[in-house]
C-alpha cells in the first residue's frame, strides 16, 4: 500500500506541475515577481495537500507566534534538512514570500526549474567562491528590504534521520551582513519521507519554529552554533526514538 501511495503521489505532482509551470511562464510575461511567487506557492500547496491526502503525511506546526510581524519585517530562516518534504512545505505555510538560495544548475530541471527561473530567488554559481557570496548578500539585502524572507538549509544537504550534519555559516554570515535576525526551524520529515527514499510512510511531521535570534554584534560561527544547538535539541525532543 505504501508503494502504491508513493507512486500515486509522484504521478500527482508530475501531472499537476506541467500545466502549472506553463501557466507561470505565460503569466510571468506581465505579472509582478510577488504574484509569480504566490502562483508557484499555490502548486506547492497542491503538492503538500496531495501528500496529506495520498501519502497520509500531516504537518503539526508550532511556534508561528515567533515569526516577525509586519509586511517588511526581515528574517533569515535556517531549517533542518531531512527530505524533500520541507522544501515543498515551507513556501506553502509561510506568510511571507521566501527566497531560496540554490545552485543555478537547478534552473535547468524541466518545468520545475523553469518555473523557479521566473521567481525572484537567489541562484548562485558555487565555482565563483567569494563572488558568489557577494552576490548572495547583495540579492539578500534587496529581497529582505521588500519583505521577502531568505530561507537556507545550513547543513547543505538532506541528513538521515537521527544524524547531525555540518552546519555551515553561510546563513549566519548573510544575516549578519544584512543586519537581520535568524529563525531556527526543526523539521522531523524523515519519519515519513526518508532521505533518498521513494516509498513514504503516513504519519505526522513536526515543524517547530524557534524564536528570532538577533545577529547584531555576533560572529557567524558562534551564531550558527547557537542555531545548531537549538535545532538539534528540538529534534531530540520531537523525535526521541531517532536519537536513542
Amino acid at each position: 500500500m505504501r508503494l502504491l501511495r508513493s507512486i500515486l503521489h509522484l504521478l500527482w505532482m508530475a501531472v499537476t506541475i506541467v500545466p502549472w509551470a506553463l501557466t507561470v511562464m505565460v503569466v510571468s510575461l506581465f505579472a509582478s515577481p510577488t504574484r509569480i511567487y504566490w502562483l508557484c506557492a499555490g502548486w506547492l500547496k497542491v503538492a503538500v495537500n496531495g501528500g496529506t491526502a495520498i501519502l497520509g503525511i500531516q504537518n503539526r506546526i508550532t511556534g508561528f507566534e515567533n515569526l516577525p510581524v509586519g509586511t517588511t519585517a526581515p528574517a533569515v530562516l535556517l531549517v533542518k534538512h531531512q527530505s524533500t518534504w520541507e522544501t515543498l512545505v515551507m513556501p506553502a505555510i509561510m506568510p511571507h514570500p521566501l527566497a531560496y538560495v540554490f545552485k543555478k544548475e537547478l534552473l535547468y530541471v524541466p518545468f520545475f526549474g523553469w518555473s523557479m527561473a521566473r521567481m525572484d530567488m537567489i541562484h548562485i554559481d558555487r565555482s565563483q567562491g567569494a563572488q558568489a557570496f557577494k552576490k548572495m548578500v547583495a540579492e539578500g539585502k534587496r529581497l529582505l528590504a521588500q519583505g521577502t524572507w531568505i530561507i537556507m538549509f545550513p547543513e547543505g544537504t538532506r541528513i538521515p534521520r537521527g544524524e547531525v550534519g555540518e552546519y555551515k555559516t553561510g546563513g549566519t554570515r548573510m544575516a549578519i551582513q544584512c543586519g537581520v535576525p535568524v529563525i531556527p526551524i526543526a523539521v522531523t520529515s524523515a519519519k515519513c519521507w526518508p532521505r533518498k527514499a521513494f516509498i513514504k510512510s503516513p504519519g505526522i511531521v513536526d515543524i517547530s519554529i524557534g524564536k528570532p535570534i538577533p545577529s547584531e554584534g555576533r560572529r557567524p560561527d558562534e551564531l550558527m552554533q547557537e542555531v545548531k544547538e537549538w535545532i538539534e535539541a528540538e529534534m531530540r525532543r520531537l523525535d526521541p526514538e531517532a536519537y536513542q
